[in-house]
């Protein structure tokens, strides 16, 4: 599984906690840029994001993906677009959450979201 991460670096335990999760074994993991310039269209700067990944569409399309987003709540609004716009699906994502009362503060993998699935779901709530 490709693991493309657009926010604070994987730590060796996520790692383990995702592959525990997914049952499947990150073969590759990105860490990708995901600053953005405020006073700039958002558009083209989350296209510019998601190209760094460097795949062809063929991958996208074919590839395993797992997403750790952006934590800014737009840029990864923007991202989800142009994600599914390439894969043709909305990809899992990870939801991260702190450690109770870890000292410093430690994050650990809370869950694997299913976007695809929440979103097909949410169709049989439509009237």
């Amino acid at each position: 599984m490709l693991l493309l991460n657009y926010a604070h670096p994987i730590t060796d335990a996520q790692r383990a906690q995702v592959e525990a999760l997914t049952g499947q074994p990150i073969t590759r993991l990105l860490d990708l840029p995901s600053q953005i310039d405020p006073q700039q269209p958002l558009a083209p700067q989350v296209i510019a994001l998601v190209d760094a990944a460097g795949l062809t569409p063929q991958q996208w399309q074919s590839e395993s993906i797992l997403v750790n987003l952006p934590a800014l709540n737009f840029s990864a609004a923007a991202m989800l677009a142009e994600l599914h716009g390439r894969m043709g699906y909305f990809p899992p994502v990870l939801r991260l959450r702190p450690v109770p009362g870890a000292t410093p503060p430690r994050f650990e993998v809370a869950e694997i979201l299913n976007l695809q699935v929440i979103r097909d779901e949410a169709r049989g709530r439509r009237e």
